[in-house]
């Protein structure tokens, strides 16, 4: 075999196997966190969750807390890609927002979303650049990339709006309205989709009331 082309195959693979090795590590975590709580939980328990040895596991992470951010920081990233993507040539204001009010919904009201908030909130007094980091990544950002969206349709004449970045917070929040508390709290189950559809539509319609230009 040409001795070149061992080289360059070689950092792949290693690059591929270093990838699985932290997936591994990461989807163990997840389970111990969700299980156990971020406190009870531990790296020998998480080592063994995920099947690696705790040398192995302090490779990768050099602690329970970089663990937990690595992960907040990937719910926060799966957020942004499935939800806060916008086309600025799309000028239907009222789609968009649709879509984006029921896709962020939805990412909520998944099954175990909860868990991992719940978790961010307890330790976020005595860490709170984990907390921080979670907002950083995730609400504050999903709020920024709407903003980006609502100043081109500003610009484009379709809106009027002021403050773009209060517009942006105001319909997200709106969109969550007797929904996302009820979950966080225990106090509910899931909302059925026509449920969601029916708050995101009010949120939808108040939005366009106050800030879409006549005709």
């Amino acid at each position: 075999m040409n001795s070149d082309l061992v080289e360059t195959e070689t950092p792949a693979v290693a690059e591929r196997q270093d990838s699985t090795k932290r997936r591994q590590i990461l989807d163990g975590a997840r389970q111990v966190f969700l299980a156990q709580g971020f406190d009870a939980a531990s790296m020998g328990e998480i080592a063994r969750k995920a099947g690696v040895s705790k040398g192995t596991l302090y490779v990768y992470f050099d602690s329970k807390e970089q663990l937990f951010e690595a992960i907040a920081h990937e719910q926060c990233a799966a957020q942004a890609e499935g939800v806060f993507s916008f086309d600025p040539a799309d000028h239907d204001v009222e789609a968009v927002l649709t879509r984006v009010g029921r896709g962020l919904v939805k990412f909520l009201c998944r099954p175990g979303a909860m868990s991992p908030l719940r978790t961010i909130i307890s330790i976020s007094e005595r860490m709170p650049e984990i907390g921080r980091q979670f907002y950083e990544t995730g609400p504050l950002q999903g709020i920024a990339t709407l903003t980006r969206y609502l100043e081109g349709e500003v610009a484009a004449g379709n809106l009027a709006i002021d403050d773009c970045e209060i517009a942006a917070a105001q319909f997200l929040e709106s969109c969550q309205s007797t929904i996302f508390k009820r979950l966080l709290f225990n106090a509910s189950d899931a909302p059925s989709d026509e449920r969601i559809d029916h708050v995101v539509g009010i949120a939808v319609r108040t939005f366009l009331a106050a800030y879409q230009r006549a005709a």
